[in-house]
């Protein structure tokens, strides 16, 4: 590799002085795309409810900032994007990430069951966008990253959830919507939905013969993702590589959906 190609390659992905923020950061796949951003060269505040996952995270990655955060509390949101600017005096990237599971079968849902996760998966980056947008100074851009699910795309019953995959569709709506409202500001609004990942979120998946059997006769590379396979993702979504895309879905699930 020439030094040209080092410098495209930098100029493309490159991450150095940006300032980010991803949720849900303590465990699974935000702890990835955290990891990821922050390696490129951006300051990452990771937010999640268990601070002392993300300390330990800082503890081997100085560009990481652990901040306690509920997404689910208004407070906790705006104090989220605050503390960026305050401390860093921007906010380039978002990475609305935190989210969880409802139950399988819809006959055992609540209406506030129901409601719960949506305010979860679907209003909390909503809202962060909202605020982050809000004190973007004119004249900057951002990108800002939904994280949504093969479930918001097909069902996968009997595994999924009436409320979850309403909330990961809606994140993919939502995602199309904020793009076009805000593109003329210099705000790129995209969305990835991974496939099947072993993580909390699938806790039990990949342990259980049957349901790993599941995923790898309906996949078409035959397996689930490991670690790291979707984080480039979202490192070419946050940085100038993907600076003329927006309102897209990146959908990284081995083939899944393409069946």
């Amino acid at each position: 590799m020439t030094g040209s190609d080092t410098e495209t390659l930098s100029r493309l992905f490159g991450m150095g002085g940006q300032v980010a923020v991803v949720t849900g950061a303590s465990s699974g796949l935000g702890l990835g795309f955290a990891t990821v951003l922050a390696g490129a060269g951006a300051t990452v505040y990771a937010a999640a409810r268990r601070l002392d996952r993300l300390e330990a995270l800082a503890d081997n990655e100085p560009r990481i900032v652990p901040v306690r955060c509920d997404v689910t509390r208004d407070e906790d949101r705006r104090a989220l994007v605050d503390r960026c600017y305050e401390q860093s005096g921007r906010l380039d990237v978002l990475v609305n990430n935190a989210g969880k599971p409802g139950p399988p079968n819809a006959e055992e849902e609540t209406a506030d069951g129901f409601a719960s996760i949506l305010e979860v998966n679907l209003l909390a980056g909503f809202h962060l966008a909202t605020y982050a947008t809000a004190r973007l100074p004119d004249g900057e851009r951002a990108s800002y990253i939904n994280i949504s699910s093969v479930i918001g795309l097909v069902s996968t019953a009997p595994i999924g959830g009436a409320s979850y995959a309403a909330s990961k569709a809606g994140t993919l709506g939502l995602t199309r919507e904020l793009a076009g409202q805000w593109g003329r500001r210099g705000i790129r609004v995209n969305a990835v939905v991974p496939g099947w990942f072993d993580t909390e979120m699938t806790d039990g998946l990949f342990s259980n013969e049957k349901s790993a059997g599941w995923v790898r006769r309906n996949t078409m590379l035959g397996r689930g993702g490991v670690t790291g396979e979707i984080d480039g993702a979202v490192l070419f979504l946050a940085s100038d590589a993907s600076s003329y895309m927006t309102g897209q879905t990146l959908v990284v699930d081995g083939g899944w959906t393409a069946r």
